[in-house]
């Protein structure tokens, strides 16, 4: 079993840019997919973007492609998401979530281990 511990949230004004972070422990990272998912108040949560276990292929939600970036670094058991151009939409809780399920990375049910969540404020 994994756990995820999310960081680097925080407030910032509109077309600023924050990086998040989430580390892994409890084992190695490297088996587990790992995609970023976020949630604003009063909406559904939502696909943000994924990264396979190489970090050879990325995806990306439509909203986002072009703004952010995920990466991962195996040796230090963490994911990155990098975030630019950042707009008042983007405000949310932003979860990292891990899997070792093959399948649609884009898919909320193919995770089992979930991160607490780290707020992101975009001010206009």
């Amino acid at each position: 079993q994994v756990q995820l511990v999310e960081s680097g949230g925080g407030l910032v004004q509109a077309g600023g840019s924050l990086r998040l972070s989430c580390a892994a422990s409890g084992r190695t990272f490297r088996p587990y997919a790992t995609a970023w998912f976020r949630q604003a108040p009063g909406k559904e949560r939502e696909f943000v973007a994924a990264i396979t276990r190489s970090g050879g292929n990325t995806y990306y939600a439509e909203t986002v492609k072009g703004r952010f970036t995920i990466s991962r670094d195996n040796g230090k058991n963490t994911v990155y998401l990098q975030m630019n151009s950042l707009k008042p939409e983007d405000t949310a809780v932003y979860y990292c979530a891990a899997t070792t399920n093959y399948g649609d990375l884009r898919s909320l049910s193919l995770f089992k281990y979930w991160g607490q969540g780290t707020q992101v404020t975009v001010s206009s």
